[in-house]
């Protein structure tokens, strides 16, 4: 029997479970793949099964930011992809810090949070830097 290959990318730590719905400011792009649609009017839905890193850098990963992380994973991954522009960064981050708050996050923590990807995340939405695809075996 001839084997089969498999294709993946890793980094991904979470997948949800259930479709999730949000809303964002990144207005005017209609954009659907298997795993997600981002609509004209900011609201989008990103369905199960979709995969995501989850909260990065010297953070842990607690309630208050796993929403949060979900919808900016999202957004940083449609700029890599080029399907709306770097420019939209500065949104997807305060967002990022506007959700962690809604979740309880005290207010130091979120600005720091919010501190950390505005700093030093540029690279994580840079066009063309998404996940290379490999290859086993």
């Amino acid at each position: 029997m001839a084997k089969n290959k498999i294709y993946y990318r890793d980094g991904y730590k979470y997948q949800i479970v259930r479709d999730y719905v949000g809303k964002t400011r990144i207005l005017g792009y209609d954009i659907e793949i298997p795993l997600w649609h981002l609509y004209k009017d900011g609201s989008y839905i990103i369905r199960m099964f979709y995969a995501y890193d989850g909260p990065s850098g010297p953070t842990w990963d607690r309630k208050s930011n796993m929403r949060a992380s979900l919808g900016h994973d999202f957004k940083y991954q449609l700029m890599r992809l080029g399907k709306i522009p770097e420019s939209c960064r500065g949104i997807a981050d305060a967002e990022l810090k506007e959700e962690c708050l809604e979740d309880g996050m005290n207010r130091f923590s979120a600005w720091y949070y919010y501190e950390g990807v505005d700093h030093f995340a540029a690279y994580a939405a840079k066009y063309g830097t998404e996940g290379k695809i490999k290859e086993a075996p």
